[in-house]
């Protein structure tokens, strides 16, 4: 959640569908509508940023969503264990995704958790193959250092 506040994610969810409706005619079809769609809601969270005013110094130095990890719902039919085991991992991988700069924490969940291709994740970012394939090798280096003091 880039907005790091609900009410406002679903308003620019809102915006995204909005905008949809108002510009299918500019779809290409050789591009995945996920991909088109993606690209509109990015645009949307960053003219959102853009707009936002911090409330203080601090908030120029953290990322809006820092310290709020993502809500991971597993769906899989496991034990109690498991179901506790992977709430928790999953609150530790939020909480290292939230610690990411935007770019990077964009270019991996648009990778593991949308799954799109790279050149996908270029065409929404928009954005050289190169920079992306970048990004994703830097922000899981980055992922797995935090996670491993996590561990330690």
């Amino acid at each position: 959640m880039l907005t790091g506040q609900r009410h406002e994610a679903e308003d620019l969810f809102q915006e995204t569908w909005i905008r949809v409706l108002e510009k299918g005619h500019q779809h290409k079809v050789r591009w995945k509508f996920e991909t088109w769609l993606f690209s509109i809601a990015r645009h949307l969270a960053i003219d959102y940023r853009r707009r936002r005013q911090p409330e203080s110094l601090d908030a120029l130095l953290q990322p809006a969503d820092s310290g709020r990890p993502l809500a991971v719902e597993d769906t899989t039919a496991s034990s109690a264990f498991e179901q506790a085991f992977q709430g928790e991992e999953a609150v530790r991988v939020a909480t290292a995704l939230a610690h990411l700069p935007a770019s990077y924490r964009e270019v991996l969940t648009l990778r593991f958790h949308e799954d799109l291709e790279l050149e996908e994740i270029a065409r929404a970012v928009d954005s050289p193959l190169s920079t992306v394939k970048s990004r994703l090798y830097r922000g899981l280096a980055m992922l797995r250092e935090w996670l491993k003091d996590v561990y330690v």
